[in-house]
């Protein structure tokens, strides 16, 4: 499979690092080209490369390299006029998010990829991250959301405000997780830093009841990746950075029960037997157990496990759930390499980056009329 890669920006760098990555392990792919119109940017990536770099999608095309999928790395607001080239030319496409800048050029694209039958895949990070992956088969129904993605400010991706930059990751899991659609929306945000929003405050209502609390910023102090969700006897919190997952529900104590009665045929004392009985294997009792003798590691393993799920407070239990570490860029770039060679749709659908897109629009909609109530119009024109 040869692949290109329109953008050699920030995210377009690592895009090519991963399909190099990708090619040296013999996974059936070659990086043959790609298209950077800054003059230095062009140059670090054939040097790092070696590959050929283009000024131009119409160069790349011209060149006739026999091409079959590219990624789409520029910025937003040139997606639909560079997707919709290399979708005419007959290559299946992973663009970055969001999927375009409108819902004109989003559906236009769709039409595109369908007419084609070309693959047409948005670049929603989120959804490979191993939390993410490992939670989705858990899920319940999800009641209430909250969202928090803040970042330390950079002179990147500032042709679209903190919505479109940070905050549709979030919308994307939302709708996915949510599976509704939505009622209704209120937001508020400010330009600080740029003269588009950098920092936003979001609530979003679904048809199904579910209420969803996002904050997205681009000027904070540290960086935040974190989403918590709420559904019936059960709390999840997913840090996406740390790749990590928490399930916090009710215990029905049937592990505390079992350890009581493993420890009473281990022929303890009644006292640890009602200990463990009450949830409170304490790892002092533990430690006992060892001193002791008791030091049999199935029973000591299974007194652990009801420690873990009894918790701090009673009545509740704590999970961690495995997640298999991996970078989400790899896992995206796979997941889009085999819908390209199976010819299925991709895990993340290109209605599904329309769907996150029209969200996003709707929010930056509610948060203009927000400042137009509230007469902040000075701060989104500075100059007026």
């Amino acid at each position: 499979m040869r692949l290109a890669v329109a953008g050699n920006g920030a995210f377009g760098k690592n895009h090519l690092r991963v399909y190099r990555e990708l090619e040296t392990a013999g996974q059936g792919i070659a990086l043959v080209a790609a298209v950077e119109p800054n003059p230095t940017r062009a140059a670090d990536a054939a040097a790092r490369y070696g590959i050929p770099i283009f000024a131009t999608v119409d160069e790349l095309l011209a060149a006739d390299l026999h091409l079959d999928a590219a990624t789409v790395a520029v910025p937003t607001v040139h997606h639909h006029a560079v997707a919709s080239q290399l979708l005419d030319a007959g290559l299946d496409l992973l663009v970055e998010k969001p999927l375009a800048a409108t819902l004109a050029e989003a559906d236009d694209l769709i039409g595109r990829a369908e007419k084609g039958s070309r693959i047409l895949q948005p670049g929603h990070l989120e959804r490979f991250n191993p939390a993410v992956l490992a939670v989705e088969p858990e899920l319940r129904r999800p009641m209430f959301f909250e969202s928090h993605r803040l970042s330390i400010f950079t002179p990147r991706a500032l042709d679209v405000d903190v919505v479109l930059d940070l905050m549709i990751h979030d919308l994307d899991i939302v709708l996915t997780f949510a599976a509704s659609p939505v009622r209704e929306v209120r937001a508020v945000g400010l330009p600080i830093l740029s003269p588009k929003v950098d920092i936003a405050n979001v609530r979003v209502e679904f048809e199904s009841g579910c209420v969803a609390n996002f904050t997205a910023s681009r000027v904070s102090t540290e960086r935040v990746r974190k989403l918590r969700f709420f559904e019936p006897r059960q709390y999840v919190s997913i840090d996406y950075a740390r790749q990590d997952l928490l399930v916090i529900g009710l215990d029905d104590g049937k592990a505390a029960a079992g350890a009581s009665a493993a420890a009473a045929a281990a022929g303890l004392s009644p006292e640890i037997v009602a200990a463990l009985a009450a949830g409170k294997a304490a790892p002092a009792l533990l430690a006992q157990l060892a001193a002791a003798g008791k030091a049999d590691p199935a029973l000591l393993a299974q007194l652990a496990a009801a420690s873990t799920a009894a918790g701090p407070a009673p009545g509740l239990s704590f999970a961690k759930p495995p997640v298999t570490p991996g970078e989400p860029l790899r896992l995206e770039i796979l997941s889009f390499l085999e819908a390209v060679r199976t010819r299925r749709a991709p895990r993340v659908t290109a209605r599904q980056g329309r769907q996150a897109l029209a969200l996003a629009l709707e929010i930056q909609a509610s948060m203009a009329a927000h400042a137009e109530r509230a007469g902040l119009q000075d701060f989104f024109n500075p100059g007026a």
